[in-house]
């Protein structure tokens, strides 16, 4: 049986006290708010932080304001983020996103924060201790070598956050906060392409809320492999946001990749888009292009070329579904879903 190792326990009220908190312990203490995560990390002694402190009790991190667009407390859960009649409406990538994350039981805990800092995963590293030492531990935690790309100095561990890359192509922005200040940053900028040092939040910053610009003119989209059709995490995610003209010409378009790098990425493939109608030829151009970024590793589940060759696909199932296309079938037969 795995247990827990020993931690101190701190359950602040404002976001102020746990900035605080956060600043006087230094880099042992870590942030938990449904723990979906990180307990489990902890039992496998990936994390083992000297204290945790709590967000589930700052009202201030659950709130929902509704503006020009949306601004979402990182504290909702996200089945909160489901049930949300806004975000089903005006960011249906979103809410897509968030309705395909695990299962009902730990939406009902895991928190939109959560998701978004989620920890990068490996087939070397989502192990037990014993495990891990027995073959030699890897470069994330406690070795010196990557055992997916043994010449390689940087680790390549997979982002594995389903709202991340439909954010990112909603052109989404987080505030942290800490006790220097606060700033706001673009979310695309809030991930860098390192499996260990994957985040440009600082340990003494907590994300407090996600910021969705105004949806009008827009439709987006999320499609997520995955082996079974619930609890699995992503082996690719593909998000699409296009806002187009009463013709239907494209005026901006974004396309995001999950689960096929340390990092959820932006890609160019939308460019290709603008000044054209999602026409067949089009939709491929934009996959073709998509897939070209794609640089999935032989770290998670299911065959690395197989899961590269599929994503023009599922570009095109996304922009399929933002045309206008009947894709409920599709996704049951592909994606293992029914939304």
């Amino acid at each position: 049986m795995m247990r827990l190792p020993w931690f101190g326990f701190r359950s602040p009220r404002s976001i102020v006290d746990a900035a605080k908190i956060l600043a006087a312990e230094g880099p042992q203490a870590m942030l938990i708010a449904g723990g979906t995560d990180l307990l489990p990390n902890m039992k496998r002694r990936h994390q083992t932080p000297a204290t945790l402190v709590s967000l589930r009790q700052i009202e201030a991190l659950k709130k929902v304001a509704n503006g020009s667009g949306v601004t979402l407390g990182a504290a909702l859960t996200l089945n909160e983020i489901v049930a949300n009649a806004a975000v089903r409406e005006r960011y249906a990538g979103l809410w897509q996103a968030a309705a395909q994350v695990a299962t009902v039981h730990l939406r009902n805990m895991g928190t939109l924060g959560g998701n978004l800092c989620l920890d990068t995963r490996c087939n070397y590293y989502n192990q037990n201790y014993e495990w891990r030492k027995a073959i030699d531990f890897c470069l994330k935690k406690d070795g010196e070598i990557c055992w997916v790309a043994t010449a390689s100095k940087r680790c390549v561990a997979a982002s594995s956050t389903d709202t991340a890359p439909a954010l990112i192509a909603l052109g989404a922005s987080v505030r942290l906060v800490s006790v220097q200040g606060e700033r706001d940053v673009a979310l695309a900028d809030l991930y860098k392409n390192d499996g260990i040092d994957y985040l440009t939040r600082r340990a003494d910053e907590i994300l407090t809320e996600v910021k969705l610009p105004a949806a009008e003119g827009w439709r987006s989209s999320y499609w997520k492999l995955r082996r079974r059709g619930a609890f699995d995490f992503p082996v690719l995610g593909v998000a699409a946001a296009v806002r187009t003209a009463r013709d239907g010409t494209v005026e901006d378009a974004r396309i995001a990749l999950g689960a096929v790098s340390s990092r959820p990425f932006l890609t160019k493939g939308g460019e290709l888009l603008i000044g054209n109608k999602l026409g067949d030829d089009a939709i491929a151009e934009a996959g073709a292009k998509v897939a070209s970024a794609a640089k999935p590793m032989d770290n998670t589940d299911l065959d690395l070329y197989w899961r590269k060759a599929v994503v023009a696909e599922f570009v095109g199932y996304a922009l399929r579904e933002i045309r206008g296309d009947e894709m409920r079938e599709t996704r049951v037969r592909i994606a293992r879903h029914a939304l």
